[in-house]
């Protein structure tokens, strides 16, 4: 299936059918929600019913809902995979995001399969092996550059989908098990510990201290807006905004951020849409360094480059707000770069350099009175603003309006009228009243008032475009049977809508099946399954290893694959001191990880650019079995009950 890039998707996550409902409000072509179980977000799971509502509400705008599939499964969770997947597709939805490839050998729906970030698409090859294989969308690699983006575009006709915004996983997705190592929660069945956003000592192979106490493998958040014109020139149709577990004011600011910018670059794309339709109006101006962020990085599009890292701290540090100047018993003065108001909230740098916060109860001018006052605060300390409360309250409000064009028809019938009226996507809706036909005394006023009944289409779907009445003569109709039809025509073209929606179809396998990339697969590919096992096979595979789920591989192995390097962070990088004629004074020696007792080995792949973080799986992983519990109405036979006391 040859995909039109033409057509540009703004693709926004939903942790609920509620936040959803917002993201299409504001903007979004299509979002991508958890559904009952599978999905790589643990605790943002949703059931049928909600997921049908979400559908229903997009699929007026002709938006997409994506379900998010994209856990690695076991043998025994293949079946209700399957039923799930069935019913997330009688519910609505248009196409699931996944990772495990067990999935393209079971009996689905007639439903798109779109890859997952998690299947690690760094190259043309392997996003071309997807695309052969039944995919219509691939989530490519953080990592890409443009120049590697144009690459997959020119080896490809599927949907290229780039992520533009929100957190970066510091590791290429699908390649990391530190959390399954140390916690046995996997990254890769949606339980994530986020080791990377934890503090580390780095220390040299000499045992030399590098950098002490820092976040050394957190990243700052992705923010692609100066970059999207180039991503689109680059052969990327869907944007793509992280962040299945934040909170509704990110949703709308940042899905309204990056539709106005689509539409602000549309005006310079002839030739080039909006993948939904209508156009949205707010009731704020988007803000995108007011909503959750660990500060911005356009990351490696544009190459490698210092200043991705968030080491000072993993948490929202807000915008520069203040420089303190005096401290009171109650209250601090402050030089203020913004105006600060009651219910701000403020964050600072302790002396031991640790993310510290504090809630405004009242400003006076220079004058902040916090709701608690902490000891530790100085003059010449700088404040930040991680939370103002002015522009937080107008998100909790209606904040955004969606409006599809629709013109109007008025004309007379044999026995009566009808108002016919047709949407910017060429949808109609004709509806017809019986009713007496009198003239009009006052034609002029009798056609005004036609108009504005026909035209008040307030709290619909759609706003009125050109309203065409053709009578023979000026009529008069009483303004409740015009509000009458006005409803009808309004509902009917609503549900003609919904009934126009296409699901988009899936791809179609090349036959014969195309040979997979390599002839062996390591832990790295996540095999976790029989059916996962029979499709490599398929695919020309020899040796296949289990994924580092499994348990098998107790040695130390790569834990981590990522293309930040610490060497090049702390400017030791023998690439970069090569071309200052430094070469010999620094190798790319390994490096050790410390966090309390966890001691990670750091190795550097400079020919790749890449560096992995080495360790092994805990014993107590390895001990840990799952207990199957089964729970009775009443005590198996045998077994004596003894009740305790209630609580006082």
């Amino acid at each position: 299936m040859t995909a039109d890039r033409r057509i540009l998707e703004l693709l926004a996550p939903a942790k609920n059918a509620d936040f959803g409902i917002e993201a299409i409000n504001h903007g979004a072509d299509a979002v991508y929600i958890g559904g009952p179980s599978f999905g790589a977000r643990k605790g943002a799971d949703n059931d049928i019913i909600d997921i049908a509502r979400l559908c229903t509400h997009a699929h007026r705008y002709h938006a997409r809902v994506l379900t998010a599939f994209n856990t690695i499964l076991r043998d025994d969770e293949l079946e209700p995979a399957r039923r799930a997947i069935w019913q997330l597709y009688d519910a609505g939805v248009d196409a699931l995001i996944v990772q495990d490839m067990a999935l393209l050998e079971m009996d689905l729906p007639p439903i798109q399969l779109h890859a997952s970030t998690q299947t690690d698409i760094r190259d043309a090859a392997k996003a071309r092996f997807l695309q052969d294989v039944g995919f219509t969308q691939i989530v490519l690699a953080r990592e890409m550059t443009l120049e590697d983006v144009r690459k997959v575009a020119a080896n490809t006709s599927c949907t290229l989908e780039y992520f533009v915004h929100g957190a970066l996983c510091v590791a290429f997705s699908g390649q990391c098990f530190i959390s399954h190592a140390h916690t046995g929660r996997s990254a890769n069945r949606g339980e994530c510990s986020q080791a990377c956003r934890l503090p580390y000592t780095l220390t040299d192979a000499q045992g030399r201290v590098v950098a002490h106490d820092k976040h050394l493998l957190s990243m700052k958040d992705n923010d692609q807006s100066a970059n999207m014109r180039a991503l689109i020139d680059a052969g990327v149709s869907s944007f793509k905004i992280e962040g299945r577990l934040k909170d509704l004011g990110y949703v709308k600011n940042i899905t309204a951020h990056y539709s106005t910018l689509l539409n602000g670059l549309l005006e310079d794309l002839p030739g080039y849409r909006r993948a939904s339709s209508g156009r949205c109006s707010y009731t704020f101006v988007p803000q995108p360094e007011k909503t959750f962020n660990r500060g911005s990085t356009d990351y490696f599009a544009n190459g490698r480059q210092h200043g991705i890292e968030a080491f000072e701290s993993p948490s929202f540090v807000g915008e520069e707000a203040a420089t303190i100047s005096k401290v009171a018993a109650d209250h601090i003065e402050v030089d203020a770069a913004v105006d600060i108001h009651n219910g701000d909230g403020l964050s600072y740098y302790d002396s031991h350099r640790e993310l510290m916060g504090l809630r405004i109860n009242v400003a006076q001018g220079r004058k902040l009175y916090p709701n608690v006052m902490p000891g530790d605060l100085k003059p010449g300390m700088t404040l930040y603003r991680n939370r103002d409360q002015a522009f937080e309250r107008a998100l909790e409000k209606k904040s955004a309006d969606r409006r599809i064009r629709a013109d109007l028809r008025f004309e007379e019938t044999a026995d009566g009228f009808a108002l016919t009226m047709t949407d910017e996507d060429g949808v109609s809706a004709r509806v017809e009243l019986t009713h007496d036909k009198q003239p009009a005394r006052d034609a002029e006023r009798a056609l005004a008032g036609i108009r504005d009944s026909l035209g008040k289409l307030g709290n619909t779907l759609f706003e009125a475009g050109d309203i065409a009445i053709d009578l023979p003569q000026a009529r008069f109709l009483p303004a409740s049977a015009l509000n009458g039809l006005r409803r009808d025509a309004v509902a009917l073209l609503e549900a003609n809508r919904i009934a126009a929606h296409l699901r988009p179809q899936p791809g179609v396998p090349v036959e014969p099946p195309v040979r997979f990339t390599d002839t062996e697969l390591s832990y790295l590919a996540n095999v976790y399954n029989e059916k996962a096992r029979a499709f490599y096979r398929k695919h020309g595979v020899e040796l296949i290893a289990d994924a580092y789920e499994a348990n098998q591989e107790l040695d130390e192995v790569s834990l981590m694959i990522t293309k930040h390097c610490l060497r090049f962070s702390h400017n030791l990088c023998p690439k970069e001191l090569k071309e200052y004629d430094l070469r010999g004074m620094v190798k790319a020696e390994p490096m050790t990880l410390m966090n309390g007792n966890d001691k990670l080995t750091l190795r550097f792949d400079c020919k790749k650019c890449e560096m992995h973080v080495v360790g092994r799986i805990r014993k107590n992983v390895l001990k840990a079995q799952a207990v199957p519990v089964t729970f009775h109405r009443t005590a198996p036979e045998g077994v004596k009950v003894t009740r305790s006391a209630p609580r006082p």
